[in-house]
């Protein structure tokens, strides 16, 4: 199942989207829809078929505008984005194989079709980072490793827009992370059901058509089960979290020299069976 947040007259919704058409749901937001608990046939069977709305009306908003918290991101997942961090700035980025967790603000999430902003004066190195993104289904503590993704409600595409300067400058990566802007995911959550576990999904990024990243979900250093399991140890994950899992080789900082994002420049993530989004730098 497709589940979308969407604009129409002015007005938000959350749906079912099928094909070419969007079935409303009775919830104020996608937040609301997850900590319900409801399952996907209970959906469907909420679903007011009889309001169906055309796609091409609507206007797509990020699956969760407003992230209830931090977006948890997991750093250097994929063995030669490792090696292509580490050569760009070891300091920075070099030393570990265990995961690296870090957090992004998001104060309104972007979607496809958004403009990420270019921060002229601020940042001088704008990067791309296609992700798979993961949605948390219910509060969860203290998970066994066999049972972590019994608590994922579903997964979307990311892109972990970043400043590459101003994470070196700070020595950290919140800041370079957590931009206005930097945070877009879409265009919709697929529901857990249609994968199996682990999924194991082609994800592509593309720059001007050019294909930059080409890699699978099934090659990530620390696995999604591994990642909530170790995470819920020493914190309570909450309905609706966002993880995003990580980007594969191929970031504009792994170039020789490096192809940093330009005003124009057009970005598309995709992931497998879940979908794509398209953004122009500003």
């Amino acid at each position: 199942m497709k589940l979308v947040t969407y604009l129409l007259n002015d007005k938000e919704y959350v749906g079912i989207w099928n094909k070419e058409k969007v079935y409303p749901l009775p919830f104020a937001d996608m937040n609301t829809l997850i900590e319900s608990g409801k399952s996907v046939d209970e959906l469907d069977a909420l679903a007011d078929k009889e309001g169906a709305v055309n796609f091409g009306d609507i206007k797509l908003e990020a699956p969760i505008p407003v992230p209830k918290q931090d977006v948890i991101c997991i750093g250097v997942n994929y063995f030669e984005h490792a090696q292509e961090s580490a050569k760009y700035k070891r300091e920075a980025f070099g030393g570990t194989h265990s995961a690296v967790y870090f957090s992004k603000r998001i104060n309104r999430m972007q979607t496809t079709g958004d403009i990420i902003p270019k921060y002229t004066g601020l940042v001088a190195h704008l990067d791309y980072e296609a992700e798979l993104g993961v949605i948390i289904a219910k509060d969860c503590k203290n998970l066994a490793k066999a049972e972590a993704l019994d608590y994922v409600f579903g997964y979307t595409v990311m892109n972990d827009v970043s400043s590459r300067d101003l994470q070196i400058e700070h020595k950290e990566w919140y800041f370079g992370k957590s931009l206005d802007g930097f945070g877009i995911m879409g265009p919709c959550i697929v529901t857990a059901d249609e994968f199996e576990k682990p999924p194991k999904l082609e994800l592509k990024c593309y720059v001007n058509d050019e294909l930059r990243q080409h890699s699978n979900t099934a090659d990530m250093i620390t696995g999604i089960d591994a990642a909530i399991h170790e995470l819920s140890l020493g914190m309570t994950l909450k309905a609706g979290t966002i993880i995003s899992t990580g980007t594969p080789s191929g970031v504009g900082m792994g170039f020789d020299p490096p192809k940093f994002l330009k005003s124009g420049d057009v970005v598309r993530c995709v992931v497998e069976k879940v979908g794509e989004i398209i953004n122009t730098v500003e």
